[in-house]
């Protein structure tokens, strides 16, 4: 199922057409929704992380903020947003030292009653409790309500201790006793801009642009955006540094394996029919059912508009076993024929007659296995589709490569291999003859 036609992804789209219109100063952006692309883009909100590194926070936000603007005008790109923020608001809390101390309190005191009242004790003391009746062991956590902290004048209202003072007893005597301080006894509230996500990489500070991707493959929109990247990295100051990041990084290491694994595949197979057969011509004609088979896998997926993903390529790898062992069965038994004193072009046709059967049962029980996982039926069924509909497409062209071009291929080869040893006797019959 291609992506678009999924409800949820439509009505995604639609809001993210309808929200800024209506809202037109709030940002908005969406995190994935399935499993599958959260494990895959590694905890990241988004499949696409450019990072700004270096110690240049200012800049490298700005120029975060000046490539975001670029991503956005690539199709298929959306929810381009910088992750950190360098004007988030917050209520600034300064601290009057002298009043603290003439209080008798200190620093930890308003920081940790601060701290449970908006955060939980939790952050502070956690504590737990174990129910004996079922085992379970609970976080318990002491919170201000939250709906009772609405304004400032509510939080400079928190109590943040017992301040100490002396009173005169009965006798005369000085009795210790406590008053309640709040919180705005000893603070100062103004507001402030920080940011509100300080995030880091290498212990460097970090700016993340996150981009998403719907309605294209994943690679197109990563070479736009790696575009936009090499253009924007000269702006760069000494010592920061731009590098493309997320799930493109997965997709690249995976490609790359799995490609270097289909070659190794196809040269190992090489190696291991040249030791059964003792040639090496032979093996290479057995091999030359494998570039129809890559030709199949890239037409299926062209025509069924399906992008070359690791399940696909996969699928190729797969291929390639069949495809070769199909193969094997039609040049084995051409070489049976020719030892038994069969010409070339009667043997490979003979060959091709009588390993049709086993060729094609062959390639039918894959094929008919593969249909219901190519049709990508089911929940999460879209996810393996491409595996099914490589192996399909690249079986199709390969037993038809194997029914028709290799025999025509072994017959060529041998024939052309007879006659030169034909020639080759030839040339040294009238010297054996004088000799004689």
């Amino acid at each position: 199922m291609k992506k678009g036609h999924d409800p949820t992804d439509q009505f995604i789209t639609q809001l993210r057409n309808e929200l800024p219109k209506r809202f037109p100063n709030v940002e908005f952006f969406f995190q994935a929704a399935d499993i599958s692309t959260q494990i895959l883009n590694f905890g990241l909100p988004a499949a696409i992380d450019v990072q700004f590194s270096g110690s240049d926070v200012v800049g490298n936000t700005a120029l975060a903020a000046e490539l975001t603007r670029a991503i956005q005008k690539i199709p298929g790109a959306v929810d381009a947003h910088v992750h950190q923020r360098l004007d988030g608001p917050v209520v600034d809390l300064q601290m009057d030292r002298t009043r603290l101390q003439q209080f008798g309190l200190g620093a930890t005191n308003v920081g940790q009653n601060v701290l449970i009242a908006l955060s939980g004790s939790s952050q502070t003391a956690p504590a737990f409790w174990l129910n004996p009746q079922n085992g379970v062991v609970y976080n318990v956590v002491v919170q201000s309500p939250q709906y009772k902290i609405d304004s400032i004048d509510a939080l400079l209202g928190l109590n943040i201790g017992l301040a100490p003072n002396a009173n005169s007893g009965a006798n005369g005597v000085a009795l210790p006793t406590t008053t309640p301080q709040l919180l705005g006894n000893v603070v100062e509230a103004k507001s402030g801009r920080q940011m509100p996500i300080v995030s880091r990489y290498n212990i460097q500070p970090a700016v993340d642009v996150y981009v998403s991707v719907q309605g294209t493959d994943l690679a197109s929109v990563a070479k736009q955006v790696q575009q936009r990247v090499d253009e924007i990295t000269p702006k760069l100051k000494r010592g920061n540094q731009v590098t493309l990041r997320g799930q493109v990084q997965t997709m690249q290491s995976s490609f790359i394996g799995l490609g270097v694994g289909l070659a190794m595949a196809i040269v190992l197979v090489y190696l291991l029919i040249v030791v059964t057969f003792q040639s090496w011509i032979d093996a290479a004609i057995i091999i030359t059912a494998l570039p129809a088979a890559l030709a199949g896998i890239a037409w299926i997926l062209f025509i069924t508009g399906t992008t070359l993903s690791v399940p696909a390529l996969t699928g190729a790898i797969m291929t390639m076993g069949v495809a070769t062992a199909n193969s094997i069965l039609v040049v084995s038994f051409a070489r049976q024929r020719r030892d038994e004193g069969v010409m070339p072009l009667s043997a490979a046709l003979e060959a091709g007659a009588t390993r049709i059967r086993p060729v094609m049962m062959t390639a039918l029980a894959m094929i008919i296995g593969m249909i219901p996982m190519a049709l990508g039926l089911g929940e999460g069924a879209e996810q393996n589709a491409p595996l099914g509909r490589a192996v399909i497409g690249g079986l199709l062209f390969a037993t038809v490569s194997t029914l028709y071009f290799v025999p025509v291929v072994y017959a060529s080869i041998h024939q052309r291999l007879l006659r030169r040893q034909a020639n080759t006797a030839l040339k040294h019959a009238p010297a054996v003859a004088q000799e004689n």
